[in-house]
């Protein structure tokens, strides 16, 4: 159920990100900075609101309100998350805006959900994990029904935005396979958003010169940051630590398969056979793949 929440919110922040940067006017780096910003500001109040609820059913002495909040910031950015982690949530938001002002709906979601499957697959392979063949076949489908789905949208894509995007699908992968051995998923997120706040600063003072926002633009960025993205991660590093690396990389195949369903619901988009049979592929992929115990690698018994 975890999993399946994080999709939905991936899917909802595709969606989101898609229509601020081509239907409206803002540019990704202040999209970017909004994001990210939001997305820190929303989990800090949510672990100060947190932090006051824990002491008031404890019954504990806390602080002054006026220098709580303060606390609880220092508290999230010096005990949890990491900065590495930190750079990686940057590096895959910043990539994501910057390459998809030149790259396609359909060719952006191919570079990075390769860039994401290799990343989390090798390393999966890599720490001794391995896949049944029934797990391979789940794989294989899963991979030929995204396809399926996003080939009408491909073109010929631009080098800078296929390097921005594939770098954006590494830097997604780090930052997932970095939240598979945590525990504190909210505290950590928090950390990981407060620390990447410094990163977009930079980016936006950078390109300050072309700073351009509007309204829809500013609303699309905070409900990305606050909700799809803050809240989102949160619950998918809920999610993490009771997936293999390959599950956790092929269930996140099913994103664009949420994304065209919410484009229908909610958009009015017509459903089409190429989405119907796309949408078994992957989906009954990727059930083989994460309802098939993987194989680990054992040790000799003796």
């Amino acid at each position: 159920m975890l999993t399946l929440l994080a999709m939905i919110a991936f899917a909802s922040n595709s969606l989101l990100c898609r229509a601020a940067l081509k239907e409206s006017s803002i540019d990704p780096a202040t999209f970017t900075f909004l994001r990210i910003f939001s997305g820190a500001v929303a989990l800090w109040l949510i672990m100060t609101v947190r932090k006051r609820m824990i002491a008031e059913r404890t019954s504990s002495p806390l602080v002054e309100t006026g220098s709580s909040s303060s606390l609880v910031a220092r508290h999230v950015l010096f005990r949890y998350g990491n900065w590495i982690s930190a750079a990686a949530l940057f590096v895959y938001a910043a990539g994501f805006s910057f390459a998809y002002v030149s790259l396609s709906a359909g060719t952006g979601a191919l570079l990075l959900f390769a860039a994401v499957q290799a990343t989390m697959i090798l390393w999966g392979l890599h720490k001794g994990e391995r896949l049944s063949m029934i797990q391979i076949v789940g794989f294989i489908l899963a991979v030929i029904g995204f396809v399926v789905l996003v080939f009408p949208g491909l073109s010929a894509p631009p080098l800078a935005g296929s390097i921005l995007m594939l770098g954006a699908g590494v830097a997604w992968g780090v930052y997932s396979l970095r939240g598979k051995g945590e525990r504190n998923a909210a505290s950590v997120t928090a950390g990981n958003f407060v620390r990447a706040v410094p990163f977009a600063t930079a980016l936006i003072v950078i390109f300050a010169p072309w700073t351009h926002v509007d309204l829809a633009g500013i609303a699309y960025a905070i409900i990305s940051g606050a909700v799809t993205s803050g809240l989102g991660y949160v619950v998918w590093y809920k999610a993490l630590p009771g997936l293999k690396a390959a599950s956790a990389a092929t269930v996140q195949l099913s994103v664009p398969v949420l994304a065209a369903t919410g484009g229908i619901l909610l958009l009015g988009e017509p459903i089409t056979l190429r989405y119907l049979l796309a949408s078994v592929a992957v989906l009954g992929g990727i059930a083989l793949v994460v309802a098939t115990p993987h194989l680990q690698q054992n040790s000799p018994r003796g």
